[in-house]
């Protein structure tokens, strides 16, 4: 009989070969599903590293795929830490473009560039923040399953901006096109290096949440709750505020990635503005293991994945059903190493010492009678 059994605390360097394996081996089984379509494979992953790596184009691209996997995903974090599963983010992410849209139509035209950017940040930490909250009462009082709550709450923040874009804000000059008008122009991101500075924004909360969580008093509560809540009762915390707070803080900086997709790549509110980057970020943190530095390789990672996939859509005509295959066995395997991390199989051998015990007792059973049939006979 085979069991599962907990492996032994691997080392840092052993797992991460193990998952380098799996991601490679993700690689082989999506070339031989390429081979049997009738896609050359070698050729296919070379146009794909030269579509992200190629170019300035390309490694430019992958980094504005990648800011805003990362500013959720570290939000995330924060949450997953309390092993309070926010499967929310992507709804986070559209209320807080939704609040940050906001401030733009209540402000005048003239506004400062900076001033309205400020605003505008606020404002969609707000909107993430007060949609995380919903959830996280609900949690807190009632002891309702987060995982279900959040996830539905991304349908609703996805239909209200699709309300918003059809009918309350639908903009007069766009011709009867249901369609909301574009940011200001001073109010959108300026660019680094040809980067818009998300990526700057991105890099500061990797710095405040990794200092957050490993050496404050918030982030050690909010550690202790997600070990054992009953610990933290017996230290004195106050559970529904460290989870309350905690929640908030991870809609938050959800709600800011919003903000910063808004202000610096689409310009403009509609309900396609999360692209399901709430989804892939939670990939993302599961994968660095909730480190905020890692998450910065895990999330450039994955936009160069994705990148690359949308290259060989365009230089090779591949499907993007083919494409989304692809990345969906790598990650697949990627996901599957972090079970070999932490499991084995085992051969459970309880069985076969049963089956030999009763045999034995069979046997002693039977040598007894014999015995007796002898002192019978004499």
């Amino acid at each position: 009989m085979i069991r599962i059994a907990k492996k032994d605390d691997l080392s840092g360097l052993k797992a991460n070969l193990l998952r380098v394996s799996a991601v490679l081996l993700g690689m082989i089984a999506a070339g031989i599903l390429m081979l049997f379509i009738g896609f050359d494979p070698v050729v296919t992953y070379r146009e794909m590293f030269k579509g992200t790596f190629g170019s300035s184009y390309g490694l430019i691209n992958s980094v504005n795929i990648a800011i805003p996997y990362l500013i959720i995903a570290l939000g995330i974090s924060i949450a997953f830490s309390m092993k309070f599963w926010n499967i929310g983010a992507e709804g986070q992410l559209v209320m807080g473009a939704v609040f940050a849209t906001y401030v733009t139509r209540i402000l005048p035209p003239e506004t400062n560039g900076i001033l309205l950017m400020v605003l505008m940040a606020l404002a969609g930490m707000a909107g993430g923040a007060f949609w995380a909250l919903i959830p996280g009462l609900f949690k807190a009082f009632s002891n309702t399953n987060e995982t279900l709550f959040t996830l539905m709450m991304n349908y609703v923040a996805i239909k209200f901006t699709l309300y918003l874009r059809s009918i309350l804000w639908k903009d007069p000059a766009a011709k009867g096109f249901p369609k909301i008008a574009s940011i200001p122009v001073q109010s959108r991101l300026p660019k680094v290096f040809g980067i818009h500075i998300g990526w700057i924004i991105a890099l500061i909360l990797v710095v405040i949440v990794f200092v957050l969580m490993k050496y404050t008093k918030k982030g050690y509560e909010t550690r202790v709750v997600g070990a054992s809540e009953n610990t933290a009762h017996y230290a004195g915390m106050n559970v529904k505020k460290v989870l309350i707070s905690g929640i908030m803080l991870s809609g938050a900086i959800c709600g800011l990635a919003g903000m910063v997709k808004l202000n610096g790549m689409s310009y403009t509110l509609s309900e396609a503005i999360g692209g399901g980057d709430g989804f892939t970020a939670i990939i993302v943190a599961w994968l660095a293991q909730l480190s905020a530095p890692v998450m910065v390789l895990v999330s450039f990672l994955f936009a160069a994945l994705k990148q690359g996939a949308q290259t060989i859509e365009l230089t090779m005509k591949i499907p993007s059903s083919v494409t989304d295959i692809i990345q969906g066995m790598i990650l697949f395997f990627a996901l599957g190493s972090e079970f070999f991390i932490r499991y084995r199989f085992v051969l459970d051998s309880r069985k076969s010492h049963i089956s030999s015990s009763e045999n034995k007792g069979s046997s002693a059973i039977e040598s007894s009678g014999k015995i007796n049939e002898g002192g019978d006979h004499q």
